[in-house]
This record gives structure tokens, C-alpha cells and sequence, in this order.
């Protein structure tokens, strides 16, 4: 009786272990390339896992929350415009009664700077984004990014 009591507790816990498990639609990665030896650019590339999307930085304002990125100041770079986003595709989503820009798959967004010393630069800083499916959508996530410029 004590061995099947042990038996159902274990496997009540790896059930719910398997349940609590996060999920990770949306994995990012973040390159760079120097263009002169005063510009470069930040590359950040979101592969998204089928059937999930991922929001433009043009969502307008009461709808999910929209990609943004968040520089730290740095006497190394300043940014030469704001970060670049290909075409999004567009769709009206019933939840948040509005039309809404979105990627799929994967997209990369780029930002260029500029690079005020010489040698390797490091551009600090943190994006904020949220994905969601046809059924639910996942609470805004932050990642931090360090991404050097050689």
C-alpha cells in the first residue's frame, strides 16, 4: 500500500511538472556587422515556431503589446534612426477589435548605429515582445541583449 501511495505521488508530480512547462514560441538571436569604421549594424532575428505570430512596432495603442526595443546609453554609439522592420502582414484580430501587424515564421529587425571609437563595440539593451496563436496569447516577455560590433 506504501509502495503504490509513493507510485501515485511521483507520477502526480511529473504530470505536473510536464503541465507547468513555459512555453517558448518565439527564439531570438542577434548579430552584427560593421558597414564602415564609423557605422554598423545590430541585427536581431526572431524564429517563430508554427502557428504562432509575433507583433509589429506598429501596433497601435490598446491592442497587444508591440516589438520594442530599448537601447542603453552608451558614449560608444548612438542610433542612426529608429530599428527597421520588414513588411508585417496585416489582419483584423476579433480579440482586441482592431487590425493588427504581425510576423510569422521568422523576421529580423535591424538598427543601424553609429560608432563613435575605434575597435570593437558593444550595444547593450533590452526588446519586449508578445506572440500569440488562434487560441491564447503568452504575457509580454523581456530579453536582454549584448550584441558586439567588430
Amino acid at each position: 500500500m506504501k509502495k503504490k501511495s509513493i507510485i501515485t505521488i511521483a507520477l502526480l508530480f511529473s504530470f505536473l511538472f510536464v503541465n507547468a512547462q513555459i512555453l517558448k514560441p518565439v527564439k531570438w538571436s542577434f548579430a552584427a556587422k560593421r558597414l564602415s569604421p564609423t557605422e554598423g549594424v545590430v541585427f536581431f532575428k526572431a524564429d517563430i515556431d508554427d502557428g504562432w505570430h509575433l507583433y509589429s512596432q506598429t501596433v497601435p495603442d490598446g491592442g497587444p503589446v508591440k516589438t520594442s526595443f530599448a537601447y542603453a546609453a552608451s558614449s560608444a554609439f548612438s542610433l542612426i534612426g529608429k530599428t527597421q522592420e520588414p513588411k508585417p502582414t496585416k489582419r483584423f484580430e476579433k480579440v482586441f477589435d482592431m487590425e493588427v501587424s504581425y510576423f510569422e515564421n521568422s523576421v529580423i529587425f535591424q538598427q543601424k548605429v553609429k560608432l563613435n571609437k575605434k575597435g570593437s563595440v558593444v550595444v547593450n539593451g533590452s526588446l519586449e515582445f508578445m506572440t500569440c496563436n488562434d487560441e491564447k496569447c503568452i504575457q509580454p516577455e523581456q530579453v536582454p541583449f549584448s550584441i558586439t560590433v567588430k
